[in-house]
């Protein structure tokens, strides 16, 4: 049987790594075809182009690769249930779980290929393709703003600003309240604050400080103050795409971070956080379904079977999109969310391989 099992891995393996090297290939020439003019517009030199579609390659394997994968199991499974060699298997005695090991084998070693890229490689690439992007691409152009920002920055000291600008370096209505124990000591309010990148301190508009006294409080106002505070501008307000970029122990410490600081975009970061373990378990799952759609020697030949493993496959990735979105967005489950798609086609990877067991 060992002949049997590379036989089937070496199939496995390789159809799965030139579906890949198929398939890159085009959506780099798509993007290009699609950025080429603000690519000239702004004269990006040619070794940061290059940069960027190396990290663009890395980026695109890894949101995609459950679709290559399960493309590649339905194609090469297919060929051999139509050259009826799945037949011979079976007839020689070998029982249907046994014929699914070398499989199982091949959806392990890419799963342990995923996590490495989803946990440390996929990260550092989107880093660099989101900095591209917002660089050379967008030019700043789309100012992200964030809302009623509430946030603990340290052991003694709460913020809050009615909005936040990151690109501008800018908010309003901000306030600073610091706490000794249970008592508050005093209390900052501007009706506009702006971080001065080039000296690290902040003008703030319209001042008042609220000093909390025993025997009364004492209030100091200026129209305009140049000062230092206890927290970085970017600190306060991370691009939606920072936890992207962030390796699974930077991401773990930056989610703990952003809990403690009362950030209204966790659920996002918690999509990303389960995601990364979520994606390659999906390679078993999507592994079992096409062996199972695939295995049985149809009327219509490969082209039902792929149909078919087509549809499925959009069926997942749709479902990974919108629950992840729907998550994102409310206060939807971030962890129900993510693995939905997994637990729902898990279920239909069982029901689809006793049938064709049978």
């Amino acid at each position: 049987m060992k002949i049997l099992d590379w036989y089937i891995l070496k199939r496995y393996l390789g159809t799965f790594i030139l579906m890949l090297l198929l398939f890159i290939p085009i959506g780099i020439t798509v993007n290009l075809a699609e950025k080429i003019g603000k690519i000239l517009e702004n004269e990006v030199p040619f070794v940061e182009v290059a940069a960027y579609y190396l990290d663009f390659t890395i980026y695109f394997a890894n949101l995609l690769f459950p679709l290559f994968l399960f493309l590649s199991v339905i194609w090469f499974t297919s060929k051999l249930a139509n050259n009826t060699e799945i037949i011979a298997f079976l007839s020689s005695g070998v029982s249907y779980w046994r014929f699914l090991r070398p499989y199982l084998i091949g959806a392990t070693i890419v799963c342990i290929g995923a996590l490495v890229l989803s946990m440390y490689l996929a990260p550092k690439a989107s880093k660099g393709f989101n900095e591209f992007k917002y660089e050379y691409l967008k030019k700043g152009k789309e100012v992200q703003e964030t809302n009623d920002v509430y946030r603990q920055i340290n052991e003694s000291e709460y913020i809050y600003a009615s909005n936040f600008q990151p690109l501008t370096k800018a908010a309003r209505n901000f306030t600073l309240e610091h706490f000794e124990g249970n008592k508050l000591k005093f209390k900052i309010s501007a009706s506009r604050l702006q971080y001065d990148d080039s000296l690290g301190t902040y003008k703030l508009t319209n001042y008042d400080k609220r000093i909390v006294g025993e025997e009364g409080d004492v209030i100091l106002h200026e129209s305009t103050l140049d000062t230092v505070l206890p927290f970085e501008f970017d600190q306060l307000t991370p691009v939606n795409y920072i936890a992207e970029t962030l390796n699974y122990n930077e991401l773990n410490d930056f989610i703990a971070q952003e809990k403690k600081r009362g950030s209204a975009n966790m659920n996002r970061y918690m999509v990303v956080a389960y995601k990364r373990w979520s994606l390659p378990v999906s390679a078993f799952i999507l592994t079992i379904i096409a062996v199972a759609v695939s295995s049985v020697k149809r009327r219509g030949g490969m082209g039902v079977n792929l149909a078919l493993g087509i549809s499925l496959a959009f069926i997942f990735i749709f479902f990974d999109k919108v629950f992840g979105t729907i998550a994102e967005q409310s206060t939807f489950s971030p962890l129900l969310a993510v693995w939905f798609p997994n637990i729902t086609f898990g279920v239909l990877a069982i029901y689809l391989l006793i049938n064709a067991k049978r």
